[in-house]
């Protein structure tokens, strides 16, 4: 519409050039017409006012207006759920539950005893009550030596290793103490009271793997006693990466979970034994949020910090600007799960139904408590804080789009107003 009324204005005015009057000859010079007309330049400048004003809707704008926004999620089909920032959403936040490693697998301390596994290296040493018998180097009548040691051998795909005169022996799935019972039960009648010790030298079936931003990625054995996330991190070389800005996955399994590194040392039950097989993996990620609209900065924000609030984001991002800011438009937007959606009395069944549903989070800035909800509200990982131009501002706008058009006109007016 906008370009429509302006190139009409364009013909409008160009027409009107035509009918100017001379308003001088010199001497030895041609007559000059002047395409200045003051009614039709008057008429052309309304025009052009009217032509801009009608095309407002093309103005540069740093985003839709508050008003905009209360109204589409107040729409008959929402795109999204518009709530307001009170005591009674601030309360149902704060019942949101956080990423827990103990709440997606327990706590439980692996068995005192680690089962022998495929892979895993087996020395195994026999003793005998007297020289003579099947493992002594000498004569029956010699002292001679009354212990062998087996060369080292690793557990096969069968699960199993031999023995000499003991024959295989099915060591997967079983502790030292029990694999050692069945090799002197097998040597029993063979040899002389024989007694047997089995060391893992080996272990690969009870490690625990460490990847990503840590020194030195690894497999970690674990120990008797019990080893937790951060025994094992440590034992890879600690972090790479600042605290609040690294994440821990557990992979259990098919089943995984994610924490922040804060969050482990803020509650140390999150701090849970892991299990032989698990695979912990620590992450490098930076949380950040989005500034858009009347603000001091327009970009990409990081955290800084393990935890963020409203108040806090706001000052990150310069501030409200007072010269063009709608101060009782100042949204949060980002997508929350179903479970947290539905406690809204504003949400409809058609957004309630999805997986994760578009918020916006309304806060007017004129109210005193603003302040204080400001700081009781959390911001999370890619949040976009955004807030709309004030209406004068758009108008101001338009005016000066106008001024900047009907301007040669006006002076025309003057230049011809002086000649007369």
């Amino acid at each position: 519409m906008f370009r429509r009324g302006l190139a009409f204005a364009l013909i409008y005015a160009s027409v009107c050039g035509r009918r100017g009057r001379p308003l001088g000859r010199r001497t030895g010079a041609p007559q000059v017409e002047v395409a200045v007309d003051s009614k039709h330049i008057q008429r052309f400048a309304v025009f052009c006012g009217a032509a801009l004003i009608a095309g407002c809707s093309v103005i540069p704008g740093s985003g839709p207006s508050g008003d905009s926004m209360v109204e589409a999620a107040a729409s008959a089909t929402p795109s999204f759920v518009g709530v307001e920032i009170d005591e009674f959403s601030l309360e149902v936040l704060g019942r949101r539950r956080e990423p827990s490693l103990r709440g997606s697998f327990g706590d439980h301390r692996a068995p005192a005893t680690q089962p022998i596994g495929v892979g895993d290296a087996l020395q195994i040493t026999v003793w005998e009550a007297a020289g003579g018998g099947l493992f002594s180097s000498g004569g029956a009548s010699s002292p001679g030596s009354r212990s062998a040691t087996i060369p080292e051998q690793t557990v096969g795909r069968d699960g199993s290793v031999t023995v000499p005169y003991a024959g295989r022996i099915q060591v997967a799935g079983r502790s030292q103490q029990e694999v050692e019972a069945i090799i002197v039960e097998q040597l029993r009648g063979k040899s002389i009271e024989p007694q047997a010790l089995v060391t893992v030298t080996h272990n690969v079936s009870n490690m625990v793997t460490v990847t990503g931003e840590v020194s030195q990625s690894a497999r970690v054995p674990l120990t008797l006693r019990g080893d937790k996330v951060m025994d094992v991190i440590a034992s890879a070389g600690g972090f790479k990466t600042p605290v609040h800005e690294t994440f821990v996955s557990l992979t259990r399994g098919d089943r995984t979970a994610r924490v922040p590194v804060g969050a482990i040392l803020a509650t140390p039950r999150e701090n849970i034994y892991v299990r032989p097989g698990d695979v912990v993996t620590v992450e490098h990620t930076p949380q950040t949020f989005t500034v858009a609209g009347a603000t001091g900065s327009n970009s990409v924000l990081e955290f800084g910090a393990r935890s963020l609030t409203l108040e806090e984001a706001i000052g990150k991002a310069g501030g409200i600007e007072d010269q063009r800011a709608d101060p009782a438009a100042l949204f949060v937007l980002r997508y929350e799960p179903s479970g947290i959606v539905s406690q809204y009395p504003t949400t409809t069944p058609v957004l309630a139904a999805r997986a994760q549903v578009p918020v916006a989070y309304h806060l007017d800035m004129r109210d005193p408590k603003a302040m204080f909800a400001a700081r009781r509200f959390a911001m999370r990982d890619k949040d976009i804080l955004f807030v709309s131009n004030a209406g004068l501002t758009e108008a101001g706008k338009v005016l000066k789009l106008v001024s900047m058009l009907t301007q040669p006109a006006i002076q025309g007016v003057l230049v011809q107003s002086r000649l007369k």
